[in-house]
């Protein structure tokens, strides 16, 4: 079983960091890094569930064993809303150690069923191929990448793996438990599919993960640090698509209702957290902060016309309002062409 090329080519730029929780998929990828002479450390999130110790346990024995930092968090959750918890807590843990120790590659062990679930999740809440082929096997977030080296693996071959190598690992019992829509997902629908079709479905999502890079182009975007910038489509439904993008980028997936919002409001902020305006050029994004302007820079952010709910975060960041107007222009030029490519359908055959 191998990593995927893409993945490699990353990761040999590191620092890497590895999510681990001593499950199936993340032991084996702990082992096939160290197979392919990836350095990486490791970081554990402990929700404190029975077997959880002897999970960290593992995880503290392989990261003295191959010499590698060990870092570990903690937490108690609710059983309510368990899953989206516990992954904000996660990411969370994950990105302070980035930003603290410099990391360059968060890894993670997503493997082809989960890429079939959510692809399952996503069509039926109504989703385009951008949305519901929603991983990829390296993204870029703000200030690192994740990487996802066993995204197209079948889960039978890395299963077959640890059993041929005698990899401990461990069943995380959450994964048995009804009450979560993904479990529901997976042995009502993934799992029977996957064992019928997989090495069908593995070739789909290589063509499709293709596909999406080829349909992403006709939604480019730019970023200034945290604020992040797409041309304005003249039909909503592709404004609607440059959103998701847009808010992608900044670690956060709006719901139907919040996109019809944004749509209709054009400017204003999301959950408390995420500023977003429209202007005749370019749609904008970026952390919300209520920071109070001296007057010539309210003065100057107006003249700039900048959305009001951005001011706060171009002027905490310190970036000058000359540069949106760089934006300005490029969108202007890229729609432009845009028109001309989709003038007419005769024009783009060959």
């Amino acid at each position: 079983m191998a990593i995927s090329l893409l993945a490699l080519d990353q990761l040999r730029q590191g620092p890497n960091l590895l999510a681990f929780s001593g499950g199936s998929d993340s032991s084996a990828l702990f082992f096939l890094l160290e197979e392919a002479g990836i350095p990486f450390d490791i970081a554990m999130v402990d929700y404190q569930r029975p077997q959880s110790q002897l999970e960290v346990d593992y995880g503290a024995k392989l990261a003295q064993e191959y010499h590698k930092r060990f870092y570990l968090k903690r937490v108690h959750l609710p059983p309510s809303n368990f899953e989206a918890r516990a992954r904000t807590i996660r990411y969370r843990f994950f990105e302070e150690i980035i930003d603290q120790e410099g990391y360059t590659n968060l890894i993670t062990a997503h493997q082809l069923q989960d890429l079939l679930e959510w692809h399952l999740m996503q069509l039926g809440k109504g989703a385009g191929l951008v949305e519901s082929v929603g991983m990829e096997v390296v993204s870029k977030r703000p200030g690192y990448a994740l990487v996802r080296p066993l995204l197209l693996t079948p889960k039978s071959a890395i299963l077959a793996y640890l059993a041929q190598e005698g990899i401990t690992h461990f069943l995380d019992p959450t994964n048995a438990n009804p009450r979560h829509l993904r479990n529901q997902i997976r042995h009502t629908f993934a799992t029977p599919f996957a064992t019928l079709f997989e090495s069908g479905i593995q070739e789909s999502f290589g063509y499709l993960l293709t596909d999406r890079v080829l349909l992403e182009r006709l939604f480019p975007i730019a970023a200034i640090q945290r604020l992040h910038m797409a041309p304005r489509h003249p039909e909503p439904p592709l404004q609607k698509r440059s959103l998701l993008r847009l808010f992608k980028a900044l670690g956060y997936l709006p719901s139907k209702a919040q996109q019809e919002e944004i749509l209709r409001t054009r400017h204003g902020v999301l959950a408390g957290k995420f500023a977003y305006g429209f202007t005749e050029e370019l749609i904008l994004v970026a952390p919300f902060q209520p920071t109070p302007l001296p007057k010539r820079v309210k003065e100057a952010m107006r003249r700039a016309k900048i959305p009001p709910h951005l001011r706060g975060y171009l002027f905490g960041a310190g970036i000058d309002p000359r540069l949106i107007e760089e934006h300005r222009d490029r969108a202007r030029k890229w729609l432009q062409s845009y028109r001309q490519l989709f003038a007419s359908p005769e024009e783009g055959q060959f």
